[in-house]
């Protein structure tokens, strides 16, 4: 997943391995939201999906 900046609102995406890049839309992500509160924002919102694989969401760097 990722979240981009996109006219003053947060935007929430699907990333797939091919780089498909789809919108969710059932995740509203408040727009006063600071760059710094996104991850533990999502990490409530998906902590159920979390693995061991995957325990946390984390800030990776961007794909240029």
């Amino acid at each position: 997943m990722s979240v981009q900046r996109i006219s003053g609102e947060w935007l929430l995406f699907s990333e797939s391995q091919t780089s498909l890049r789809v919108r969710i839309y059932d995740v509203v992500i408040p727009a006063e939201l600071a760059e710094s509160e996104l991850a533990g924002y999502l990490a409530d919102i998906y902590h159920e999906q979390a693995t061991a694989k995957h325990p946390d969401v984390v800030r990776c760097p961007e794909i240029m």
